[in-house]
């Protein structure tokens, strides 16, 4: 992957990241995190053209979405509950949107759930 491409993606998951309330990036093993307050919900990153981006579903709907070939397990956070997406050409941004938003919740207090709420 291009640094351009990298960039486009990394463009794609900030926009859709940073929309959701009180959410900041912080950068942690080398990739962007995205938090709610101090909980992480949702990670960028990949080696070499695979690029991805990490969500923590919660283990009932993480076996659910490992069904589809496009997801795996996190490396080192599946155990909390994580999945992974690759990201490409063919990514379904209202899909990676729809996913972070159930990221968030996992994470977010109940102040920001209802300002997602009212907002969306």
């Amino acid at each position: 992957m291009t640094a351009k491409g990298y960039d486009k993606l990394l463009k794609q998951v900030r926009a859709i990241c940073l929309a959701l309330p009180e959410t900041c990036e912080i950068e942690a093993w080398g990739h962007p995190t995205f938090r709610a307050g101090k909980k992480m919900f949702a990670a960028f990153g990949g080696e070499g053209n695979d690029l991805t981006i990490g969500l923590k579903v919660g283990h009932d709907r993480q076996d659910e979405l490992l069904r589809d070939d496009r997801f795996f397990p996190t490396p080192y956070a599946a155990r909390q509950g994580w999945v992974s997406l690759r990201l490409d050409s063919t990514t379904d941004w209202d899909e990676v949107s729809g996913l972070a938003r159930e990221a968030y919740r996992q994470v977010a207090n109940k102040r920001m759930l209802k300002v997602l709420d009212a907002n969306h």
